[in-house]
């Protein structure tokens, strides 16, 4: 009943709430970033939302875009900002994406959308994930985040299409803050981010 009829209220309200709260810091965030990167302080990719529906998910703008001799991308720890560091390890770099909450591609609570290049790459199980809407926080990442294999995180996200409710929501809307006061699972095992998926789960 919560996820069919009154989830997409409560998004719509959180993600005003929010903007709106944050705005402030929001219009700080975005002058740091422009002197940053160049006039470019926000970041747009496509990715797959509910039923696998491509939608261009915003983001503010971490890394550089330097490129090798060759014009190949340098890797993520090369190209991370000092203002991009400091935005990401408080997750200020996720907030854009209200905007996506309000217009209906994404919810505040709910599987990370991912790359579109994954989508070949998902067994069927996995691919129940796109049952619902992706959300900004979700049940993998106050579980481990970017420190979870890609299998815990996929069996994770399958747990939360299966019993998502209102009282989850507001635990993972809980336990979201307190990562991110303590700055825990930011990153992959030696890598920035996340290391890529590459299937075979």
């Amino acid at each position: 009943m919560y996820i069919k009829y009154f989830k997409r209220i409560f998004d719509f309200c959180g993600a005003f709430l929010l903007l709106l709260l944050a705005s402030p810091l929001l219009v700080v965030v975005t002058l740091w970033l422009s002197i940053a990167n160049s006039g470019r302080p926000f970041f747009f990719q496509p990715r797959p939302g509910k039923d696998e529906k491509i939608f261009k998910i915003i983001k503010f703008k971490t890394m550089t875009d330097k490129r090798d001799s060759k014009g190949v991308l340098l890797p993520d720890d090369q190209r991370l900002t000092a203002a991009g560091n400091w935005v990401r390890k408080l997750s200020i770099d996720e907030f854009p994406q209200m905007i996506n909450v309000l217009i209906g591609d994404m919810s505040l609570i709910g599987p990370r959308p991912l790359l579109i290049e994954y989508l070949p790459l998902y067994s069927e199980e996995q691919q129940r994930r796109h049952n619902v809407r992706p959300g900004i926080t979700g049940w993998a990442q106050v579980n481990g985040r970017n420190a979870v294999d890609w299998k815990k995180k996929f069996k994770m996200d399958v747990w939360y299409v299966d019993h998502g409710s209102f009282l989850l929501d507001l635990n993972i809307l809980f336990l979201t803050v307190k990562k991110v006061l303590l700055s825990e699972g930011i990153s992959g095992e030696g890598v920035v981010t996340m290391e890529k998926f590459k299937g075979n789960l």
